[in-house]
C-alpha cells in the first residue's frame, strides 16, 4: 500500500487529516519532533517522523492540524552587524549586492560592511553606485579586491581607482551577471548566450587591473563559445557569492519579501544565488500578515533579516514634466532624437538606452503607441511625473538614465533576470541605443576606451545580440571632428555586425549586417542642408547611395 508523509499537511497548511478509517491499520498518531503546538499529526509507515511518542488512539486525537497555532522562527536580527557576524562572512568571499539604479541598494548592510566587515573582497553587482554612497561608500574603504559588474560609468572615484591599480575590475554583460546568478540558485553550473560573441569580451584581453602607472598588468581570458545552429555562444559559468545582500519595500518576519516598481532589479537574482542571504526591508510586519500572492521571493532564500535603518534611497536624476509638455530644444542631439522616433510603429515594444535613445520617447508620433521596456525592470514607462497633476519623483521608478518616469495603466514589474530574457528571447520588437564607433558592417563599440574612458557594456551586449532590430543614434563626428563611423571600429566592440541602422544628425544609414547585397552601408536620408559630399567627408568607409532622389530626415 501507499503511504503518504505526513510532512505534506505541514507544509501545504492542510487545515485536516483523511479520516481515521482511511488510514493504514498501522497507523497511530504522534506529535512529531519539534511541533510545540496542540494538534497532533498522523504517522504513516515510513514516514519521515520516526520518532516513537506515547500512542493513543484516533479518537483521542484532535482533529485536523490548526496550522495557525504554529509560531513561525524569526529571521529578523537585532541590526546589520549582528546580522553580518552570522552570515559568516570572511576575507576573500564573493558579496553580491541586488541593484542597478543606486537608491535601490542595502544601504545599511553597505555601510555595515564598509565599517567593519572583512578585507579582500570581490563585489558582484551590476553596477559600481556613485561616490561616498551606498556600494561607492564600501569601494573606499579600501575592502573590495575585485568587482564583477556591467556599469561602473557613474562612479568617478571607482574609475579612479580602476585606472591606478588599487583594484581589479571584471566587466560583464548586465543580462550575463543576472543569469549567471539564477544559474546557480538554479543548480546548473553553466549557461550559454549570444551577449559578447566575436568580441573582445569572449576573445578575452579586456583589461581587468592597471599599475600605478596606467600599464596594463591582467588581462581577462578567453571564454569557452559554442555553436548552435550556426550562432555563435558563450559559455558562462554560474556564479554563486558566499554571501548576498539584497534591499526590499516591505518582508515579513520569515524572510518574504516584497519589492515595489522597479526596485526588484537584481535582487531577486541575487538572492537565490547566495550560499547565505542578507536581506534589510523599510517595513517588516508579522508573518502571515502578507498575501502568499503578493510575495515576490520567498523566504527560503533568506537566511536573516533586519530593518533598513539607513534608507536615504536618493534619486540621482529628477525629471519632472510640465503638464505634459515636452520643452523643445534644438541641437544635433534633438534632430537625431526626432528622427528616431519615426522608427516607432504602432504596437511595438521597445528598449531604449541611455542618453539621446531615451529623448526619442518625447517625439513619438501621434497616434502610434508603443511600450517601453526598461532593461531595470518595468514594462510600460510612461512619461516623466507631473507635479500639476500631482505626480511627484518616486526613486522607486526609474529608467535605466536613472530618470525619475511614472508607469503606465497595464505596467508590469519584473526582475533583472527576466528582463533580458525579455530580450534574449526575441520579445522586444526594436532597440535604440548609443555608440562611440560604428563600422561598415555592422559591428558597435559604446563601452570602453582602454586607459581613458570607463563607463562598461551595461545591457548592450545583450541587447544588441538580440532578435531584435537595433538601431545606434549618434552625432557623426567626436568633438575634434574625427568620424566616428568606420571601416573597422579602433575601440573594443560590443557587438559584431549587430547594427541594422545608423542616425546621426547628418544622415541615417542602412547596415547590411547579413551581407544580402554584399554588405556595407547605404545612404538612405540626409539631413537638411548636408549634401552628400559633406557625409563622405565625415566618414572614414565607404558606403553607396540610395536610387533615385534622397528624403530628409525632418520630412
Amino acid at each position: 500500500m501507499t503511504t503518504r508523509s505526513s510532512t505534506a499537511f505541514l507544509r501545504y497548511g492542510a487545515s485536516t487529516r483523511p479520516s481515521s478509517s482511511n488510514l493504514p491499520a498501522s497507523s497511530r498518531y504522534v506529535a512529531p519532533l519539534g511541533l510545540h503546538c496542540s494538534s497532533w499529526v498522523p504517522h504513516y509507515q515510513n514516514s519521515v517522523f520516526l520518532s516513537r511518542r506515547p500512542l493513543v488512539t484516533p479518537s483521542l486525537v484532535k482533529r485536523g492540524i490548526h496550522h495557525h497555532k504554529i509560531t513561525p522562527v524569526s529571521k529578523v536580527c537585532s541590526d546589520a552587524k549582528t546580522a553580518l557576524d552570522l552570515s559568516g562572512l570572511k576575507a576573500g568571499d564573493t558579496v553580491a549586492v541586488g541593484k542597478k539604479i543606486f537608491h535601490n541598494v542595502s544601504e545599511t548592510l553597505l555601510n555595515a560592511l564598509a565599517s567593519s566587515g572583512p578585507d579582500n573582497l570581490t563585489i558582484a553587482s551590476l553596477t559600481a553606485g556613485i561616490d561616498s554612497y551606498g556600494l561607492g561608500r564600501l569601494f573606499e574603504s579600501g575592502k573590495v579586491k575585485r568587482m564583477i559588474g556591467s556599469y561602473v560609468g557613474e562612479n568617478k572615484n571607482f574609475e579612479r581607482m580602476f585606472f591606478t591599480g588599487e583594484l581589479e575590475l571584471e566587466l560583464v554583460p548586465q543580462g550575463t551577471i543576472s543569469a549567471r546568478l539564477r544559474a546557480a540558485g538554479s543548480g546548473m553550473p553553466a549557461i550559454f548566450t549570444p551577449a559578447g560573441a566575436g568580441t573582445m569580451y569572449a576573445n578575452g584581453g579586456i583589461p581587468l587591473k592597471y599599475g600605478n602607472d596606467g600599464s596594463v598588468v591582467l588581462v581577462s581570458e578567453p571564454r569557452p563559445t559554442q555553436m548552435f545552429d550556426g550562432k555563435e555562444y558563450v559559455m558562462e559559468y554560474a556564479l554563486q557569492p558566499e554571501v548576498s545582500l539584497v534591499k526590499a519595500y516591505k518582508a515579513d518576519t520569515r524572510g518574504n519579501l516584497i519589492f515595489r516598481g522597479t526596485s526588484r532589479n537584481s535582487n531577486p537574482d541575487c538572492a537565490v544565488a547566495g550560499k547565505v542571504v542578507l536581506a534589510e526591508a523599510e517595513t517588516i510586519v508579522e508573518a502571515g500578515e502578507l498575501d502568499p500572492d503578493e510575495v515576490h521571493l520567498s523566504g527560503v532564500y533568506v537566511d536573516h533579516l533586519i530593518l533598513a535603518t539607513d534608507n536615504e534611497k536618493r534619486i540621482e536624476r529628477l525629471r519632472i514634466s510640465s503638464a505634459g509638455n515636452v520643452e523643445e530644444t534644438s541641437g544635433p542631439r534633438v534632430k537625431i532624437a526626432k528622427r528616431a522616433a519615426k522608427e516607432f510603429k504602432d504596437g511595438m515594444y521597445v528598449n531604449l538606452g541611455i542618453g539621446i535613445p531615451t529623448m526619442t520617447s518625447n517625439y513619438i508620433p501621434e497616434g502610434v503607441h508603443i511600450e517601453l521596456q526598461g532593461e531595470n525592470g518595468l514594462m510600460g514607462l510612461g512619461p516623466y511625473p507631473d507635479p500639476s497633476i500631482g505626480e511627484m519623483g518616486d526613486c522607486d521608478f526609474t529608467n535605466a538614465s536613472k530618470e525619475t518616469i511614472t508607469a503606465i495603466k497595464g505596467a508590469s514589474s519584473f526582475s533583472s533576470s527576466e528582463s533580458f530574457s525579455m530580450i534574449r528571447g526575441g520579445h522586444i520588437d526594436l532597440t535604440i541605443l548609443g555608440g562611440m564607433e560604428c563600422s561598415s558592417s555592422g559591428d558597435l563599440a559604446s563601452f570602453f576606451i582602454p586607459g581613458k574612458l570607463l563607463k562598461g557594456m551595461g545591457g548592450a551586449m545583450d541587447l544588441v545580440s538580440s532578435p531584435s532590430v537595433v538601431i545606434v543614434t549618434m552625432e557623426h563626428t567626436a568633438r575634434n571632428g574625427s568620424p566616428k563611423i568606420l571601416e573597422k571600429c579602433t575601440l573594443p566592440l560590443t557587438g559584431k555586425g549587430v547594427v541594422d541602422r545608423i542616425i546621426t544628425d547628418m544622415c541615417v544609414f542602412d547596415c547590411d549586417k547579413k551581407g544580402l547585397r554584399n554588405g556595407g552601408l547605404t545612404l538612405v536620408e540626409l539631413a537638411s542642408g548636408i549634401t552628400v559630399d559633406d557625409v563622405r567627408a565625415a566618414t572614414a568607409c565607404s558606403f553607396d547611395v540610395a536610387d533615385g532622389e534622397i528624403p530628409l530626415m525632418e520630412d
